[in-house]
């Protein structure tokens, strides 16, 4: 299994493979980079179909938590964790203790948070084996209202920038995966008027998100010939294709999922199209920023304040992206990487 030949490994400064016997733990801990401070990022517990899949992901993940981190003015460098194996069925409390104490082995370099298929019980139980942990339970809560109410500031942003309309009301947007952050995001744009067409691969979720949000269901690969304003991808990365982006009737691409784009080519490509695309590290750091500022200090309101500045980030890189004659995925690289090179912290919202 190649690391340092892989075509995702960026200048990794370490990548840690992690296994417990007692428990069964197969676990990844990447980190990209900590110029701006410990890594920090979220661990997801995923059944790969391959040991190659897992370091794939955990590579594109912790290097997109450097860019995410920066972009959303926090004093942390970017690093993920993944464990493998099915959430459902062999995630157990004592797995994730013996996950906390190889986090602990890093001495801090790398700070542990939840993401698919860990949750905040799973934090508190890491607790357990480290300190090195956010995301407790009792200590801010679940992360990912923050993530869906950022997605929705995105949106909002991007449709004011694309359509020229100061509302979302009749704005149709296709939402595939209706997790805790998904259906979270729909109901937040159904309030706001918005038209929903979903997809999961839940078909339970699937026939909540009708029941409840008045949405219209397709099938998985039906979203993204849906007749929509806004493509929001809310499940797993890499949607964005050279299969799927010329399918793609929606303007405006804007979602929670991490590392949607397959390649950065499919990012020139969404450009050429004259699709605006919300860089996913940008518009989804609503849970990251949450996270910064929980504690016994916790304030809610300031909390979603400054996730609310997504939206204005996001239309600095669309400014930007216009000025320079650049894909907008470039022009946020751009912006995030003056910041973590050069390690500097301006004090965040």
């Amino acid at each position: 299994m190649p690391l340092f030949s892989s075509a995702h490994f960026d200048n990794h400064e370490q990548v840690v493979f992690c296994h417990d016997e007692a428990t069964g733990l197969k676990a990844i801990i990447a980190v990209h980079n900590t110029n701006r401070g410990p890594a920090l990022g979220g661990c997801r517990m995923w059944d790969y179909a391959s040991e190659e899949d897992a370091l794939t992901d955990v590579l594109r993940l912790s290097k997109g938590m450097t860019y995410k981190n920066a972009l959303a003015n926090l004093p942390y460098g970017g690093g993920k964790s993944v464990i493998i194996g099915d959430a459902k069925t062999e995630k157990t409390p004592a797995m994730m203790r013996a996950m906390g104490r190889m986090v602990d082995r890093l001495n801090g370099t790398y700070t542990i948070a939840e993401d698919v298929g860990t949750n905040p019980d799973d934090m508190t139980e890491i607790r357990r084996g480290t300190a090195h942990v956010k995301g407790v339970k009792g200590e801010g809560g679940d992360p990912s209202p923050a993530t869906a109410y950022g997605v929705f500031a995105g949106i909002a942003a991007s449709v004011k920038h694309k359509l020229g309309k100061d509302d979302l009301n009749g704005i149709r947007v296709a939402v595939q995966g209706l997790g805790h952050v998904g259906y979270d995001l729909a109901n937040q744009l159904r309030i706001a008027g918005a038209e929903l067409v979903v997809t999961d691969i839940d078909r339970a979720a699937i026939e909540r998100a009708e029941r409840e949000l008045g949405a219209t269901a397709v099938a998985l690969d039906e979203i993204y010939d849906a007749d929509v304003d806004v493509y929001a991808p809310c499940a797993l990365g890499a949607t964005l294709n050279e299969m799927t982006v010329p399918r793609l009737k929606a303007s405006i691409v804007a979602g929670s999922a991490n590392n949607q784009l397959a390649t950065a080519d499919d990012g020139d490509h969404l450009a050429q199209r004259g699709i605006l695309y919300a860089p996913d590290y940008v518009i989804n750091a609503g849970g990251v920023i949450h996270i910064y500022h929980e504690g016994a200090d916790y304030d809610h309101d300031r909390a979603f304040a400054h996730v609310a500045g997504i939206g204005d980030v996001l239309l600095e890189i669309y400014a930007l992206a216009e000025n320079e004659g650049l894909a907008t995925h470039t022009a946020a690289d751009r912006l995030a990487e003056r910041k973590f090179r050069l390690g500097t912290v301006q004090q965040a919202a």
